[in-house]
């Protein structure tokens, strides 16, 4: 049985909400959620890369500049940051923070990612168990 990750669903929640305020014109909401969807996704190089992708859209939206050369230098370091290892954790992503700088993880997300952590230390089906 191939089991849901809590912040996968939680970060696929988060970006269509996100693009689902940002078609309404909401750029406000819609940046909050993509953070959300950064800490959630940062892990991951694609969920990573999308974030940073709809955080130059929102600039584009907003006409912030300075937002959207934050966002493509994020989007040239993503790779590298995968690649060495070395992701600030919980940072939010937006040019108003550094790139470089790690962040407390709010009470919510750090429970839903837990909850994928204590879920891969349980043992899931084995071969005997199938037979």
């Amino acid at each position: 049985m191939n089991r849901a990750k809590s912040a996968t669903l939680a970060y696929q929640q988060a970006m269509k909400d996100a693009k689902d305020r940002l078609k309404v014109g909401d750029t406000a909401a819609a940046f909050a959620l993509l953070e959300r969807a950064h800490v959630l996704g940062q892990r991951q190089f694609w969920p990573h890369w999308a974030v940073h992708v709809w955080m130059l859209r929102v600039a584009f939206v907003r006409s912030d500049a300075r937002e959207a050369i934050g966002q493509l230098w994020r989007l040239f370091l993503t790779p590298f940051g995968h690649l060495t290892g070395r992701l600030p954790l919980g940072n939010t992503g937006g040019a108003n923070v550094s790139a470089f700088a790690p962040m407390e993880i709010s009470v919510e997300l750090r429970a839903i990612m837990q909850a994928d952590e204590d879920q891969a230390k349980q043992p899931g089906p084995t071969r005997d168990h199938l037979s």
